[in-house]
């Protein structure tokens, strides 16, 4: 489907650089700053047309000879979890979620912290101090909150974060802009878990779609 860019917006086109999923390509964004009081309205239209926002910009990839990454979203009413995925869902049932306006604590960069080093040391984000993670988080000109996950220690009243996921509102769903978790529980697939849970958060609020970025 051919989508056309609002007129209103300029937008803007980054210089090649290496690709980071493909060996050998190079990659450019297409972007457009997110300002303003039509932030909210220009979120929604553009990430109907597969753009993604990170703080206050909105891009998507626009690389010559190669559409290889593909913008994904769950149709909440479609979807039926596989086997794999129940078990998924009931491994973590016993997780509290706690939804938060977007605001950083230390608690989530020590944890966003080991999610990297274990993860994605090589990575983009591999050198982000605390200051550029609350700006990650709090620079939002949209309705953004921070979903977190908590597990209760064996007897105790105590509980430990052990994943969170920056999640935007959109008019016709929810919008995954980054999730992390706790590196050491790989067999609980909180990955995963997080994806399904926002499926029960859209369900929850009567709205029709994820959006979990570039597949």
């Amino acid at each position: 489907m051919r989508h056309t860019l609002p007129q209103s917006h300029q937008f803007y086109v980054t210089a090649p650089q290496p690709c980071p999923y493909l060996p050998g390509k190079v990659e450019r964004k297409l972007f457009t700053a997110l300002q303003g009081d039509g932030a909210r309205h220009l979120n929604d239209v553009l990430s109907h047309q597969g753009f993604r926002r990170s703080q206050n910009v909105l891009y998507r990839p626009s690389c010559a000879g190669c559409a290889a990454c593909l913008s994904a979203r769950i149709v909440v009413r479609d979807f039926a979890p596989s086997r794999s995925q129940r078990r998924v869902m009931n491994r973590n049932a016993h997780l509290e979620r706690v939804a938060r306006s977007p605001w950083a604590t230390e608690a989530q960069y020590h944890l966003f912290r080991r999610y990297l080093d274990a993860r994605h040391a090589t990575g983009g984000m591999a050198d982000m101090d605390m200051g550029e993670f609350a700006a990650m988080i709090e620079e939002s000109p949209v309705r953004s909150r921070v979903i977190e996950y908590y597990a209760r220690r064996d007897g105790s009243a105590a509980r430990d974060l052990v994943a969170v996921c920056l999640t935007d509102i959109l008019s016709d769903g929810v919008s995954m802009v980054y999730s992390f978790f706790e590196p050491d529980l790989a067999r609980e697939s909180l990955g995963s878990y997080i994806i399904l849970d926002h499926v029960a958060i859209a369900a929850e609020s009567g709205l029709p779609h994820v959006y979990l970025g570039y597949w």
